[in-house]
């Protein structure tokens, strides 16, 4: 069976066109969600992936619909794969298990986005080193420059977990969502003299 996933960000945000798309795709069960991305807790994706069999094809109209990062992709993959289905992306056409073509773009991009994670957790962990080689002032320890930088880096890459960042950097997750807001903050200050 196709199953189609269909996802807005926001609830006044229209579902209409990716309805469509799905459907002339043959979908016979389409499962709609209102939530952010962002959002680890996705009720209508869960539901979804409980409900695969072996054969079923998933089917969304872009990746951007589906997951939050790439790490995450691979995540949802392996765990349609684990259930016996497939998927399938209408944008993105190297997204396509159903075919062996398909299976080894699929494949070969997990290892490119893999060899990706490991050269930038061995990049952290020698900035680390370096840092350390250095030496210390005494007195009570500040948050190291270099540690917040690599975090917001690793952040940005959009393949690390939270929990991740704070092992690899020896940052508390609430240091990390400290540093991750006043960004947030600072990025989103109006510029003096604009009144619009």
């Amino acid at each position: 069976m196709n199953f189609g996933y269909a996802r807005v960000s926001t609830l006044d945000q229209n579902l209409s066109r990716q309805l469509d798309q799905l459907k002339q795709e043959g979908c016979m069960r389409i499962y709609e969600e209102k939530e952010s991305g962002a959002k680890q807790d996705r009720p209508e994706l869960t539901r979804m992936l409980d409900a695969l069999r072996e054969g079923d094809v998933i089917v969304v109209t872009e990746l951007t619909r589906l997951s939050r990062s790439v790490r995450d992709l691979f995540e949802l993959v392996d765990r349609i794969h684990a259930a016996g289905a497939e998927i399938r992306s209408l944008k993105e056409p190297w997204l396509n298990t159903t075919t062996p073509q398909g299976r080894l773009l699929f494949t070969f991009f997990s290892g490119i986005s893999e060899f990706e994670r490991e050269l930038i957790r061995q990049r952290t962990l020698e900035g680390l080193e370096s840092a350390r080689a250095r030496g210390r002032k005494g007195g009570r320890r500040k948050t190291s420059r270099d540690k917040v930088e690599m975090a917001l880096k690793m952040y940005d890459a959009k393949t690390f977990p939270i929990s991740e960042i704070a092992k690899t950097t020896g940052l508390s997750k609430s240091t990390i969502y400290s540093y991750l807001k006043a960004r947030k903050t600072a990025t989103n200050k109006p510029v003096s003299g604009n009144m619009q």
